[in-house]
């Protein structure tokens, strides 16, 4: 029996109200539930969730990896809206409750604010690069509403994208003289994820599809691929996935990320109950 997307998107939306877990994933349930049926899930949460006073902020990207792609069978990124209740500036620190999140992590990623949506050849990252106002870097925080986070491609699109917060460090100006430079760096410069001052996770931006701003080319390609998506669009704010392997988090840690030689500040977050 097929998912209703409008039922099923009420279930999720009392679901994450509720921190409930959902026992069984929409794709245990109706092997026919594939992605094109996620989506429509994902049209239909945005609905409720603007119809209730709610604003799109942007867009978080998942599965940036080719391995994931090979070994569930993708051709692009996936992605989920996030809303201005979900994201928070900060100024160098914050500090967020994670008010009965049922099992949240946290991954450090460079988020960029879109001037335009990316016109041009998405796999050319200084092409996309004049797209973008400004970069920061970012904390977002998932968290899984299934048990022993396991979940298909298509629940995690259905499921918010797991999204449950974005903390939005120090943005930095885009400007055209910078592009070539930041082509490489955001590839290369190296990322540490700290917990209470140990370093716990490396790595780069390379990690997501070679660069941050390849993974946002390709985000806008798959978009533009997709039949009734919402084109990108002016003031979006782009979480493009993880640079280091996800930690899990609990209340009364200090987290802490660093990017060397991009010019952006480090950023700091501390967890509550």
């Amino acid at each position: 029996m097929s998912l209703e997307p409008q039922v099923l998107a009420r279930e999720l939306v009392a679901a994450r109200a509720a921190r409930a877990i959902l026992a069984v994933p929409p794709s245990a349930r109706d092997p026919a539930f594939d992605l094109p049926a996620a989506y429509a899930v994902e049209a239909e949460l945005v609905r409720l969730r603007r119809a209730a006073g709610a604003r799109t902020a942007g867009r978080k990207v998942g599965f940036a990896s080719r391995a994931l792609w090979r070994k569930f069978k993708l051709d692009t990124v996936l992605w989920a809206r996030m809303y201005h209740d979900t994201v928070h500036a900060a100024h160098g620190a914050a500090t967020l409750g994670l008010g009965g999140m049922i099992a949240p992590k946290i991954e450090p990623e460079i988020i960029f604010r879109l001037a335009r949506a990316p016109r041009g050849n998405p796999a050319d990252p200084a092409v996309v690069l004049e797209a973008v106002e400004w970069l920061a870097l970012g904390f977002e925080v998932v968290d899984c509403p299934f048990p022993d986070w396991r979940f298909q491609p298509a629940d995690f699109v259905a499921a918010f994208g797991l999204h449950a917060g974005l903390i939005v460090g120090e943005p930095m100006p885009v400007t055209p003289d910078m592009i070539p430079a930041l082509v490489a760096r955001l590839a290369t410069a190296p990322v540490r994820l700290l917990k209470d001052g140990r370093v716990v996770a490396e790595g780069t931006g390379a990690n997501v599809l070679g660069s941050p701003a390849l993974c946002l080319g390709e985000l806008a390609a798959g978009i533009a691929r997709q039949p009734g998506a919402e084109p990108l669009a002016p003031g979006e704010l782009i979480a493009t996935g993880a640079m280091t392997d996800n930690q899990f988090i609990a209340p009364g840690e200090s987290w802490t990320a660093s990017v060397a030689g991009l010019g952006v500040p480090d950023l700091t977050l501390h967890t509550t109950a």
